[in-house]
């Protein structure tokens, strides 16, 4: 289960956007580009009422006037079209590179949080937030940004030109505007919380695809494919229906102030037909004013739009700003001891307790202890749930011991820079991760700069460059997703082929032979134990093979060490590694 994670009462204010300056601020030169044109657009705004003014008492009277009334006219408007032109370039772009930064912050922060944060929260979730919450302030900066500061001036700007045209008016006009922000304020609270949820729930049915198209096979093999259906469109229902209440409360807070605003103008404007048909006003200055209105009314009625739209940006910003504010409880030390060179590979365990946050009565491993020597091979057998992949786990770094510590060559692995510890082991995992792309780019994987040549020396010594030489474009052919075009026991080999790659002098095999048949087992088995010559080696292992090889058996129950000793000596005890070989290891 997924650990809910709770918004604090600041970032569910609209001030989390702020969160967004410090992305903006690396464009400078784009903020700034834009915020001239958005002045130069703002200013022909302002400009066409007393252009039209002009046109309106002066167009038509004849002479040279008429036509200078209808060129300021024309000049205003192309003034206009390049400038809104220019402003919908740079504010578009400025919103594509802030959101590009953004999501490569993210995405870096992520991978670099610990194996923990990993396990409390599901990766369909987490790719929502990087995909829906980042593409939702993609809008927010190439669009509503933009909106929301050229309402605002225009706004300011009208009311100023209101009050120079007709200062009686203008007052009259004023009085709508509280009416028009009271209604906008009343309900922004409310719509920020349904924003925030209605994002939560498209999380959820991104989350539940994910993990339903990440196991396929599983559901066709159990022909669920209905049940699945089902269940993302229950989980699309429950997004539509948040939606829904989402865009009922955006659309009665916008309807509301509109109907306001406007309905002052229209009151402000039945005053001034009256002087103009008193003779107080010129034709031309009713015009005037009544264009002033109506691009001030409009500009309110779109900040009313644009300040539901930010309510609903700065909850997908609370969530992206939660994942930023999380730190990583595996972190290399500020004065990272570094590791000897060569190194020995002696592994140490000293009285190690470990709890996984989400069982925290059920020790993983309880005063563990192990000492491995350099060039030793280990095998760790025992029941599922006796605490052997943790070891692993602890040895890599993904987690720190409660209590005790796990040493490399003495040094406690709290003390190094978990990713020069990382270089220096090499891991065959039961479930090889494969990626989608070729099969070269996968073993290479194990070392980024090695060369074509060491790739296939690897692939062959882990008996895969038979099958991979006889795929469609041989090494540049692409595995598909999870190594989806490849048998289980030919993923296993590229997994080993990038172990073999790797060269490390420490080396940990968890079930590294049991997806391979008979046949490969044995060819495989050869590649192993040459890879594991004068190599510190953990192996988790039920087949008899791996174990009769390894120089010493470990066999552990409930986190602890129960008997070790060789295959021999195990089985004279007649304890639990016989039960498990006779169980397990003979046929």
């Amino acid at each position: 289960m997924t650990e809910p994670m709770h918004p604090s009462p600041k970032l569910q204010k609209l001030g989390s956007l702020k969160a967004l300056w410090p992305f903006v601020r690396r464009h400078g030169a784009l903020f700034g580009a834009w915020l001239v044109a958005l002045a130069v657009s703002s200013t022909a705004t302002l400009s066409l009422p007393m252009a039209v003014k002009q046109m309106i008492d002066h167009g038509f009277s004849g002479g040279g006037q008429i036509n200078r009334a209808f060129s300021l006219l024309f000049v205003v408007a192309v003034v206009l079209a390049l400038a809104t032109a220019a402003r919908f370039f740079f504010v578009s772009l400025l919103g594509e590179k802030v959101v590009a930064d953004l999501r490569g912050r993210l995405y870096a922060h992520l991978i670099g949080l610990d194996a923990g944060f990993h396990d409390r929260n599901r990766s369909g979730e987490l790719v929502s937030r990087l995909t829906a919450d980042c593409e939702l302030l993609r809008s927010v900066i190439g669009s509503t940004m933009s909106v929301a500061l050229r309402s605002g001036v225009t706004v300011v700007g009208s009311m100023v030109m209101l009050f120079v045209t007709s200062p009686r008016l203008a007052a009259y006009a004023l009085i709508g505007i509280p009416l028009a922000v009271l209604p906008i304020v009343l309900g922004a609270r409310q719509l920020q919380k349904i924003s925030r949820a209605s994002q939560d729930r498209i999380a959820d049915a991104n989350a539940l695809a994910a993990e339903t198209l990440g196991a396929v096979r599983t559901v066709q093999a159990h022909a669920r494919e209905p049940y699945e259906r089902g269940r993302f469109e229950d989980a699309l229902k429950v997004s539509v229906a948040t939606a829904r209440r989402r865009i009922r409360t955006q659309s009665v807070v916008t309807a509301i102030a509109i109907v306001l605003v406007f309905g002052a103008i229209v009151a402000v404007l039945w005053s001034g037909a009256h002087d103009v048909v008193d003779g107080n006003m010129s034709a031309g200055t009713l015009g005037q004013f009544v264009l002033y209105a109506l691009i001030g009314g409009g500009s309110v009625g779109a900040l009313a739009e644009v300040w539901n739209e930010l309510q609903r940006a700065s909850g997908g910003m609370g969530r992206i700003a939660e994942l930023l504010a999380e730190t990583p409880s595996i972190t290399a030390p500020a004065q990272a001891q570094p590791l000897p060179v060569p190194l020995r590979g002696e592994i140490r365990f000293e009285h190690v307790s470990f709890h996984y946050p989400q069982r925290p009565d059920q020790p993983a491993l309880d005063d563990f202890s192990l000492t491995v020597a350099p060039g030793e091979t280990v095998a760790l057998v025992g029941p599922s749930g006796a605490g052997k992949s943790t070891v692993l786990s602890l040895l890599l770094r993904f987690h720190d011991p409660d209590a005790g510590s796990v040493q490399l060559d003495g040094i406690d692995l709290r003390r190094l820079d978990p990713a020069q510890l990382r270089q220096n082991i090499a891991l065959v995992p039961q479930q090889p991760a494969l990626f989608a792309a070729s099969a070269a780019d996968n073993i290479r994987y194990g070392r980024l700069e090695a060369s074509d040549e060491a790739i296939r020396i690897a692939a062959r010594s882990a008996e895969a460059d038979e099958f991979l030489s006889q795929l469609p474009e041989g090494y540049a052919s692409d595995l598909g997703e999870r190594g989806a075009r490849l048998s289980g026991g030919q993923q296993q080999r590229i997994a080993i082929a990038r172990a073999l790659l790797k060269d490390a002098p420490v080396l940990l095999l968890d079930e590294a032979t049991s997806a391979l048949d008979a046949q490969s087992e044995r060819a495989v088995q050869q590649a192993l134990e040459r890879l594991m010559s004068g190599r510190t080696t953990l192996v988790i292992a039920h087949r008899l093979a791996t174990v009769l090889k390894a120089d010493r058996i470990v066999v552990m129950d409930h986190g602890r060490i129960i008997a070790q000793g060789s295959h021999a000596e195990l089985l004279a005890q007649d304890g639990l590694y016989a039960e498990l070989a006779r169980l397990q290891f003979i046929d």
